[in-house]
C-alpha cells in the first residue's frame, strides 16, 4: 500500500544551495536535498487500485507553468518546533493548482487537507529541540536570498511509512502546458 502525496520537485541548484544552510541545529534531521519539494496534497496510504485512480485522475488537470519563489527560512511550531523550512511565496497559480489537487482528492472520497496550506520546503525535522536553539540557528541562517524557478509540472510521489524525510519516490509526472 503506498503512501501518495502531489507535489513540486525542488531543481538541483536551488536544493543545493538550500542544502548549505543545513548544520548548527541541535536536535535537527536534516533531509536529503535530493527529497526536498513543495507538498500540494498529501493523499496518505492508498492501496493500489485507488493509487490507480488517482494518477490517472491528476492528468485532467490543465494548468499553466508558473513562477515559484523561495525566499527565507522559518520554523513551524512555534514554542515546541517541530521543522525548519524555506517559506515559498504563496502565488495564485500555485494556491489554484493546490485547490484543484484539493477538490479532486475530496471528489474520491477523502477527507479534506485539515490543515491550511501554507507553501514550504521542508529542511530539517526537529526533535527536542530548544525554540531558543531553532531562534539562534533561524539568526544567523534565517536569511536566504529569494531563489526563483518555473514550474512546469508536478509529480505524484510515493513514500514508504516512516517519520518523514524521503526517500521519495515520483511515481509519475503532470504537465503544466495548458
Amino acid at each position: 500500500m503506498p503512501r501518495l502525496f502531489a507535489g513540486l520537485e525542488i531543481p538541483a541548484e536551488i536544493g543545493q544551495q538550500l542544502s548549505n544552510l543545513r548544520g548548527g541545529l541541535p536536535g535537527a534531521r536534516w533531509i536529503d536535498p535530493e527529497n526536498y519539494h513543495v507538498t500540494l496534497r498529501f493523499i496518505g496510504d492508498i492501496d493500489g487500485m485507488s493509487a490507480n485512480e488517482i494518477a490517472s485522475l491528476l492528468f485532467r488537470i490543465n494548468r499553466k507553468p508558473f513562477e515559484v519563489k523561495v525566499q527565507g527560512l522559518q520554523s513551524f511550531g512555534g514554542r515546541k518546533p517541530r521543522a525548519v523550512v524555506a517559506a515559498v511565496e504563496p502565488c495564485r497559480p500555485l494556491i489554484e493548482l493546490q485547490a484543484e489537487l484539493e477538490r479532486l482528492m475530496q471528489r474520491l472520497g477523502l477527507d479534506p487537507e485539515g490543515r491550511k496550506f501554507v507553501p514550504h520546503v521542508t529542511l530539517a525535522r526537529l526533535h527536542d529541540a530548544s525554540s531558543q536553539d531553532v531562534a539562534d540557528y533561524l539568526s544567523v541562517r534565517g536569511y536566504f536570498p529569494s531563489r526563483t524557478f518555473m514550474a512546469s509540472r508536478f509529480v505524484l510521489f510515493s513514500s514508504r511509512a516512516s517519520t518523514g524525510g524521503g526517500p521519495y519516490v515520483v511515481e509519475d509526472s503532470y504537465a503544466l502546458s495548458a
